[in-house]
């Protein structure tokens, strides 16, 4: 007695995530290699005037892929889903499917997954990668420097301690020109240090040079005796101030969350870090927007072809939604607008308009 045999589930579903993947990683890696050629034509006279040579030009290029590739994925969702609807529209698939009984809200759920695998990617970029791979980047950067005093200076907060730093060298293990300012728990300034230098060995940690002290009493200030060098009781490590010294450095949550709750020395205000936070574990939902943006394209009428305009302005509204996500979160670093204002409304605003192009066109 011959098996029944029985046909193979979740084939629509492994065709349509399978070619929406191949579109959008061959979308990304264009986009990537552009934006690494734009960088490399910016950046190649400074690593050759540092004699690093081609070997410099391929470690820079190589640290800063992840950083590229996380801020590539949303584009290369919304032009990689805009092809492959487009091109099965176009070869009468999409015709096909919804003769067979495959709604508009079908496909959009068969897309799902892929779109969420994407949005995964982005998210461990964003939170794992990319932190790590700049701040090896900055450090690199920062030790093949020949003039680091030309570095800007940046102030940091650790407990109850503001410091300041004139310029960062060798990697983030020297730190020139450090000024601490000590507070108690009122917040009242109790002691000023200034040390011409800080080194950074594993064996001692931090050493201050050519130290000078001034104690602040209740009616006046009483400067102390110099001394030669010192050792820094701090938690932070050469990779903290390669951080502090880089502008708008990628964190990782964890790191986030050290800052938010005091555990980690900042620069940056706490409604940037919410906002940032929020916003990175919101780019799955931001990538299912995307998705439905990219959606009217399959209702380009037949006789158009690929003359008709709507995969032009269904790209035209997603980079709209980019645009519009990067202006609210620009607001949100500001602190014009608290962080849930500054990331979710744009989600709401641009799915319901979305969907109601959808509703409409279905209803035709």
């Amino acid at each position: 007695m011959s098996k029944t045999s029985h046909p193979p589930r979740f084939v629509l579903l492994r065709y349509l995530s399978g070619v929406l993947l191949n579109r959008v990683l061959f979308s990304c890696a264009v986009l990537v290699g552009l934006l690494e050629i734009l960088a490399l034509l910016e950046q190649t006279t400074p690593i050759l005037q540092r004699h690093l040579g081609i070997a410099g030009i391929l470690t820079y290029a190589g640290m800063r892929l992840p950083f590229l590739m996380a801020g590539a994925l949303p584009l290369s969702l919304l032009i990689g889903a805009l092809v492959m609807l487009s091109q099965m529209t176009l070869a009468s698939e999409m015709a096909i499917l919804q003769a067979s009984g495959l709604s508009m809200l079908g496909l959009y759920k068969r897309l799902i997954p892929a779109t969420l695998i994407i949005g995964a990617l982005g998210v461990v970029l964003d939170d794992q990668v990319t932190p790590r791979s700049e701040q090896a980047l900055a450090a690199w950067w920062n030790r093949t420097d020949p003039h680091p005093e030309k570095g800007h200076a940046f102030w940091f907060h650790e407990g109850r301690q503001v410091a300041r730093v004139t310029y960062v060298a060798d990697g983030g293990n020297m730190l020139s020109g450090l000024d601490i300012y000590s507070r108690d728990e009122k917040g009242l300034l109790q002691e000023v240090i200034h040390a011409d230098r800080a080194d950074y060995t594993h064996a001692n940690g931090w050493v201050l040079h050519t130290i000078k002290r001034i104690q602040i009493n209740d009616p006046t200030a009483t400067r102390l005796p110099s001394e030669e060098q010192r050792n820094w009781q701090t938690t932070l490590h050469p990779w903290d101030f390669i951080r502090l010294s880089t502008e708008n450095p990628p964190l990782s949550s964890g790191t986030i969350i050290g800052m938010l709750r005091g555990h980690l020395p900042s620069d940056s205000s706490p409604g940037f870090l919410q906002a940032g936070l929020l916003e990175r574990f919101l780019r799955p939902a931001a990538m299912l927007v995307l998705l439905l943006i990219a959606m009217p394209v399959i209702y380009i009428p037949p006789r158009t072809g690929t003359r008709s305009w709507l995969p032009v302005w269904c790209l035209g509204a997603g980079l709209l939604f980019i645009v519009a996500q990067g202006l609210l979160r620009a607001m949100g670093n500001a602190g014009l607008l608290p962080p849930p204002v500054a990331t979710v409304p744009g989600l709401i605003i641009f799915t319901l308009g979305a969907a109601t192009v959808l509703l409409r066109n279905e209803a035709k």
